[in-house]
């Protein structure tokens, strides 16, 4: 418009200059009439694009009217405020003339709350460019579909989806009583069969289910109009939230013939005689339990009670006299674990009783709850072992204590000798069992080194082929570019030896034994068996064996504490949990693979250190097979447990030491107020009723700072923190502990 009037202005200015009512320079007026004519052949040019372009959008409106003329499903045009620009014939008819001119009225005769879903749909159309939601109405379901247009307008469909169903018959037409229920108990839908089961519209399922919130595949009593009514329960999740719920009256259930109608309903089911003797099952029961299960089976047959007989289970449904009418079963399938929850419902049938089982598949919930029971007894068992080590290796320490006692008094020629060695030895078998013990729990003291495993497994090939024996061949296979690894060496050592015996026992007849190592790199997380290694480069090693195998159902228990395949007295069922523990210590991990009847195969994960020297390894000075050194000092031994303590006391003396013994922390301390008693080393138990080890030991070193102590106890070392024991001149002995490694210990510290 400005535009237009300038044009105007500087062509009359030029005009009046010509026709002499302006005194204007010539010049000046030719350049009037030529910037007035400029200005009028741009406004020319405007206009024309201008109509132009509101002819090809009055087209495009007008073929977008036309397209959706054409669509047999009601269709809108709206702008960005919701007003209707367009709409068809079939929205002209299906929904009602708008009063204020909005898609927001217009659909109010159909939805509760038009404007939410408008307002969500319109939202996720702008980022996306369209968005569809299928929405339940009073005449069913549609599917409501928004498609952005240029100028910022919106294309909107309504399809009935039900519509397209097998048949065309939608949710009114089903034979079954169905709700389509929100996410907060809300009935948003009944069809026709529900209504007439029901006896009027219900608004809440707590209005149709006054005992508890119905769950799916289970019978439970519905309030209708006429009475209770005892129904199967069967859910289909549905979109945005929504559950679809079909409701099987028992006595249609019980009515069904041996037609399609049993057959085909929408839950696993059986009929069955009060013995447990199967008269049908339908088509779905039949894909859950088996191909091979037929009518006339017995329902003990394919399933097997978790705590009790099926039978009485049966029999005290026939009788009424059941708690629960549902049980968790175990299927007799032999190519999988499952388990199903029955439940079983009496009813008369042409005056001859008769149940109903209703079948769900429950199998992953009893494998959560496996899993849950498993972590439990796996901790319970830790707690155990460490609780059991304390007391059982003061025991120990008191037998072979007095046995090393005796030894020393007895030569090889007594005839009391072999005995006394038996019972050595029996006490360091006892000591290795609570070992085993405290590898599972993870509670062991671990002295991790760097490690070449191509030298830790030469160093040990000689004791493995002593215990394959001659029947079983063990072959090595190493990676010429292995990496090193920190590991504790005799733990590890521990693990080698547990599987390889292991891979013998697997070969009764004989075989070979394959140890093969390598370097694997993960670049991304590895997922199996419900372990996530991370990515990073392993060192790996596979122990191979051309066994009887693993079955499938034992597969999973393998590293399960006592668990054994063996018979009574061949193992203890410790071998493989002791090779968990002490993996999963180490920081590694370990998977088995296993077919009955070709071998099984363990493969273990450990971290390959960032070192690529390997540090030689300071090994432990042996124990001393001669005669121990004699000893001169005074040493405060504290211990609680009787028996260790005399021991202890006398073992000391006998290479020459002075002691002072106390039985608790309270009496060392007592012992230790006398300024002119000169102490060299504190021998004292770490666990004691009243004052612990370490507190009693501060306490005294703040006049005594130079004694030197040594801390015994039958818990592992690492049972008690990193600061506990952190005390200067200490060192830790575990018991149980033999004469000499006593005097040795204390010797080296008095020294």
């Amino acid at each position: 418009m400005r535009l237009r009037s300038l044009a105007l202005l500087a062509v009359a200015a030029g005009l009046l200059s010509s026709a002499g009512f302006a005194p204007v320079d010539p010049m000046l007026r030719n350049l009037f009439l030529a910037a007035g004519g400029a200005m009028l052949l741009v406004l020319a040019v405007h206009t024309a694009t201008g109509w132009r372009m509101r002819g090809a959008a009055e087209l495009a409106q007008e073929m977008l009217a036309g397209f959706i003329e054409k669509d047999a499903a009601p269709s809108f045009v709206t702008d960005p405020d919701g007003r209707i620009t367009a709409r068809n014939s079939a929205a002209s008819v299906r929904f009602s003339a708008a009063g204020d001119g909005t898609l927001a009225a217009a659909l109010r005769s159909v939805l509760a709350s038009p404007s939410s879903v408008l307002y969500r749909l319109q939202c996720r159309a702008r980022i996306d460019g369209n968005a569809r939601e299928d929405v339940v109405t009073a005449r069913g379901h549609v599917r409501l579909a928004v498609h952005v247009l240029r100028g910022g307008a919106f294309l909107w469909r309504f399809e009935d989806i039900l519509e397209r169903g097998p048949g065309g018959r939608t949710h009114c037409a089903v034979p079954l009583p169905m709700l389509t229920v929100g996410r907060s108990g809300a009935i948003l839908f009944m069809n026709d069969a529900a209504r007439r089961l029901v006896g009027d519209r219900a608004l809440t399922l707590d209005r149709l289910f006054l005992e508890a919130a119905p769950v799916s595949g289970r019978i439970h009593t519905l309030t209708t109009a006429k009475g209770p009514v005892d129904v199967l329960v069967r859910e289909v999740a549905g979109p945005a939230a929504r559950r679809e719920m079909f409701l099987i009256p028992v006595e249609d259930i019980r009515g069904a013939g041996a037609g399609n109608d049993f057959d085909s309903l929408p839950v696993p089911m059986m009929r069955l005689s009060d013995a447990g003797e199967i008269r049908e099952i339908n088509r779905l029961a039949v894909k859950l339990v088996g191909a091979d299960v037929q009518a006339g089976g017995s329902l003990p047959d394919i399933m097997q009670g978790l705590g009790r007989p099926i039978s009485d289970w049966l029999r005290e449904t026939v009788e009424g006299s059941a708690k629960q009418r549902s049980e968790f079963l175990r299927l007799a399938r032999r190519d999988k674990e499952v388990f199903v929850q029955v439940t079983l419902t009496r009813v008369a049938e042409d005056g001859a009783g008769g149940l109903v089982a209703v079948l769900n598949d429950a199998t992953e919930l009893k494998t959560l709850e496996a899993q849950f029971v498993q972590s439990q007894k796996m901790q319970a068992i830790g707690q155990l072992a460490g609780g059991v080590a304390h007391d059982f290796n003061n025991l120990l320490t008191a037998i072979s204590g007095h046995c090393d006692l005796l030894l020393l008094r007895h030569d090889q020629g007594d005839p009391d000798y072999g005995d006394l060695v038996q019972i050595h030895q029996n006490a360091n078998r006892a000591a290795a069992l609570v070992s085993q013990l405290l590898a599972f729990s993870r509670k062991q003291t671990l002295r991790p080194e760097l490690l070449d495993l191509r030298d830790t497994l030469s160093d040990l090939t000689h004791l493995l082929n002593r215990l394959v024996g001659e029947k079983v061949t063990l072959t090595l296979s190493h990676d010429p570019v292995l990496k090193p690894v920190r590991a504790d060496k005799r733990q590890l050592e521990q693990v080698l030896m547990n599987l390889v015996v292991n891979a013998r026992d697997a070969m009764p007849q004989g075989g070979e034994i394959r140890i093969e190592t390598g370097v694997v790199t993960l670049d991304c997380p590895l997922e199996r068996d419900r372990a996530i290694v991370p990515p990073g480069d392993y060192v790996t090693v596979k122990v191979s064996d051309k066994g009887v195998g693993i079955a499938p159902d034992a597969l999973q228990k393998v590293f399960e504490p006592f668990y054994t395949t063996k018979r009574t007295g061949e193992g203890t069922g410790l071998g493989l949990s002791t090779v968990y523990g002490i993996v999963k210590q180490t920081g590694g991990y370990i998977f088995v693979d296993s077919v009955v009847g070709e071998g099984s195969d363990f493969v273990l994960f450990f971290p390959a250190d960032k070192l690529v020297e390997v540090e030689p390894a300071i090994e432990p000075a042996p124990e001393p097979t001669s005669t121990p050194r004699q000893g001169d000092g005074v040493v405060l031994l504290v211990e609680d447990e009787a028996p260790v303590r005399a021991f202890a006391s006398r073992a000391l003396r006998l290479r020459g030491y002075t002691v002072l013994e106390a039985d608790s922390a309270e009496e060392a301390l007592r012992t230790l107020e006398d300024s002119e008693l000169s102490v060299d080393v504190f021998v004292t138990d770490v666990v004691m009723p009243g004052l612990d080890g370490p507190t009693w030991v501060r306490q005294a070193m703040q006049d005594r700072p130079d004694v030197r102590v040594v801390f015994v106890s039958g818990y592992a070392e690492g049972a008690f923190g990193e600061a506990e024991l952190s005390l200067p001149n200490s060192v830790f002995l575990p018991k149980p502990f033999s004469l000499n490694q006593l005097t040795e210990t204390v010797h080296r510290q008095m020294h």
